[in-house]
């Protein structure tokens, strides 16, 4: 299963795949609401975005995050 994307759809990968007998799956590319990992990101970005200052190392960066993440709600489907 992948986003149709052209890394993804290379001749290789399409070989490798075919050699091994894995059949591909149909997805819609580029589709974030079948991949909930992508609006966990989204989140993250938005809340981290709205920093002020906004983080200037890595280090920064990596505490926002982590402080973001821990303020998301966990929601059950």
């Amino acid at each position: 299963m992948d986003d149709n994307s052209r890394p993804h759809r290379a001749n290789l990968v399409e070989d490798s795949l075919f050699e091994e007998g894995i059949v591909r799956m149909e997805w819609p590319a580029c589709s974030p609401d079948m991949n909930p990992i992508e609006h966990v990101w989204d989140t993250l970005g938005r809340r981290v975005a709205g920093h002020q200052p906004p983080p200037q190392t890595l280090q920064e960066l990596e505490r926002a995050l982590l402080e973001e993440g821990d303020r998301i709600p966990p929601t059950r489907d």
